[in-house]
């Protein structure tokens, strides 16, 4: 993997302040959660899976994030060309504009922007259903297993705080065997 240069980390980490302080997300939380997902850097991409950029937003993800958050962030005409199927799936029907709006994954402040609103629609809603505060690590869960995934992880872990799980979400263990596994297999 190579280093980002100290102008690009910067220019990462006034993005992440920015996103942090117009959005209340925790500074902290938002710059390890890039550290962990792409070193800081903004261009990284998955070998796995469609995940891209410094937070490595899935497709599907990004396009609800930035759905639900991009008219507030200026980022209207990508909102308003997205749509919601029956069935949950977001679309973009020109191909051109759905790529631009993908490619915004790769830029340190609409990434961040994105990152921080969807560490906030985690917050909440973790919080309702666990009745306590969230924690970083509780939401680092909802970013990678999604919220449903974390859900099911938090409930499983106050149930049996020893069971494996990569059990409970083979897909993911098998895309991300280093977080899952040791490296001797175990």
């Amino acid at each position: 993997m190579t280093v980002p240069s100290i102008g690009a980390r910067t220019h990462v980490t006034t993005a992440i302040a920015t996103a942090s302080q117009k959005t209340g997300i925790d500074f902290n939380y938002l710059l390890g959660q890039a550290q962990v997902e792409s070193g800081l850097r903004a261009d990284a991409r998955a070998r796995t899976s469609s995940a891209t950029g410094l937070y490595q937003f899935i497709e599907q993800s990004w396009l609800g994030v930035i759905k639900d958050h991009g008219e507030k962030h200026g980022l209207g005409w990508a909102a308003d060309s997205i749509r919601q199927t029956a069935n949950g799936r977001y679309t973009v029907s020109d191909p051109a504009t759905r790529q631009a709006i993908l490619s915004l994954r790769n830029d340190p402040q609409a990434a961040s922007l994105m990152a921080a609103e969807h560490a906030s629609d985690n917050k909440d809603a973790l919080e309702a259903s666990l009745g306590r505060e969230a924690t970083g690590t509780d939401l680092y869960m909802a970013h990678f297993l999604g919220l449903g995934g974390a859900r099911k992880f938090l409930r499983a872990m106050d149930a049996d705080p020893t069971r494996g799980a990569a059990s409970l979400f083979p897909a993911a263990a098998r895309a991300n065997r280093n977080i899952f596994y040791a490296s001797d297999g175990s």
